[in-house]
């Protein structure tokens, strides 16, 4: 069985929105553009899912509108026909949208017996196997599903429906029918049960399981997130153990792997989470399907390479990712003083600068540490020879402000499900400067003519060769 989902671009959405939004009480639709992602194994449900990325809206012209009222709307074909022959030369899949002004959140004979003709019309014109993907906007309310065939029964519904922007917004086709829960009532009389919902219905990756990686997948799971993965290739070291939540010495003496004391962990929990790890680094192959199934991702990894990978990856697929860092500098005294401790919560996407442009990972320290992993022989001759960046001792950890830098980015992620910050709101950007007790909010810019945040071109194309578009 395949699932199917859909993300929509928020410039998209808004587009969409003030196309079908109008005063006048009828029904209005417009045609979406959609690239593919095609998973081969969701890591939680085990089975194939298909995600629809928005590439593109264009409205229906106005002289083919035939008839339109509060309960329908009809235009001639022409303009689809266009749409589908533009599909077909960019790999791309169509999409209608319509609005039901009258309030009523689900699918219709009438749009039952429409889509199936248009689902035959793009058949006979693009081949077998072309689908359509329908959805209705009812107020701020998304439902949505795919034709897979012109039959009475040849659709399915998307899983679910996302965007990809400032805020983290989800229409689950299957949300109300979560029961609440006990163990998140106290939670529940904050934020209410849709919040609750929401969490057990999303899937949301860890890359990185160190100290902040550790205290955020556990505070993710205490929040009722249903489905995480944790991403990472190393074990439990005895320097570990002062702020690597849920491990043990016994972890550090048998040398686990640090996702594998994760992801037992919260098994243990009880909370009906389940939890997956992906031993290795974040950009391995094998990792593909489990990073795109999922709908946010956390960047707690230290590594330059591994930043630089996500960087691209959030654009591509539209899913967000919020980075994280922690410096802290100590000067050469003994004891050493605190000069500068700086955590830093970055959310990637279209309202912000991607992270080499903010400056925030350093090319060559990534070139660098590609060359350790995949050509360990010729990474130690150059380091031999005083050629590699970025070789030095650790860098220093503090339990106390590792667990709080979680802290920081989780609650971003609740501010951009529910708005609980009534002044600031979300911030692409937050600087904690704990030796100073104050935040600041830099405003990183995408440079001119980068590729991957002042180049919209890249936005969304989900599956290309090679991955990401990334050479290696």
């Amino acid at each position: 069985m395949t699932q199917y989902s859909a993300t929509l671009q928020d410039r998209h959405l808004e587009r969409v929105k003030a196309l079908l939004h109008r005063d006048d009480g009828k029904e209005h639709a417009a045609y979406v553009f959609f690239s593919a992602a095609k998973i081969q194994r969701d890591p939680w449900d085990r089975e194939s899912h298909e995600k629809y990325l928005s590439i593109n809206v264009r409205e229906i012209p106005s002289e083919d509108i035939i008839s339109a009222d509060s309960a329908h709307v009809s235009w001639y074909t022409d303009s689809y026909v266009k749409a589908l022959r533009d599909a077909e030369a960019n790999d791309h899949i169509v999409g209608i949208v319509h609005s039901h002004p009258r309030g009523c959140l689900e699918f219709s004979a009438q749009d039952d017996e429409n889509e199936q003709d248009l689902v035959q019309l793009a058949v006979n014109r693009n081949g077998d196997g072309t689908k359509l993907i329908s959805m209705v906007l009812c107020g701020d309310e998304l439902l949505g599903r795919v034709w897979l065939h012109p039959s009475e029964t040849g659709w399915a519904k998307l899983r679910s429906i996302k965007s990809w922007g400032s805020d983290l917004r989800f229409w689950f086709a299957d949300g109300q029918s979560i029961q609440s829960s006990k163990v998140l009532a106290r939670q529940a009389l904050a934020f209410g049960d849709s919040l609750n919902h929401n969490l057990r219905q999303m899937r949301i990756g860890v890359v990185g399981c160190g100290g902040t990686g550790s205290a955020l997948a556990t505070l993710l799971a205490r929040l009722g997130v249903g489905q995480i993965a944790v991403f990472d290739n190393d074990i439990v070291e005895a320097s570990n153990l002062n702020r690597l939540h849920g491990a043990t010495q016994f972890d550090a003496d048998a040398m686990r792997p640090k996702v594998q004391v994760i992801a037992e962990g919260i098994a243990r929990m009880g909370l009906g989470v389940r939890a997956v790890a992906f031993e290795g680094w974040v950009g391995d192959e094998r990792n593909r399907d489990a990073l795109r199934s999922c709908d946010l991702i956390f960047g707690c990894t230290d590594d330059h390479d591994g930043r630089m990978f996500l960087n691209r990856f959030t654009y591509y697929y539209l899913t967000q990712v919020i980075d994280i860092g922690l410096a802290i500098d100590v000067s050469d005294a003994d004891p050493p003083q605190i000069e500068a401790m700086d955590g830093r919560v970055t959310v990637l996407g279209p309202d912000n600068a991607c992270l080499v442009c903010a400056e925030l990972v350093e090319p060559e320290i990534a070139r660098a540490e590609a060359m350790k992993r995949d050509q360990p022989d010729d990474y130690e001759k150059l380091k031999h020879e005083a050629y590699v960046v970025g070789e030095g001792n650790p860098a220093p950890a503090v339990v106390t402000f590792t667990t709080e830098l979680a802290c920081m980015a989780v609650n971003e992620m609740l501010q951009r499900m529910v708005g609980f910050r009534a002044v600031e709101g979300s911030t692409p950007n937050r600087v904690r400067k704990f030796h100073l007790c104050e935040d600041r909010r830099p405003g990183y810019k995408p440079r001119t003519g980068c590729r991957i945040c002042d180049d919209d071109g890249l936005w969304g194309r989900g599956d290309v060769d090679p991955f990401i578009g990334r050479v290696s």
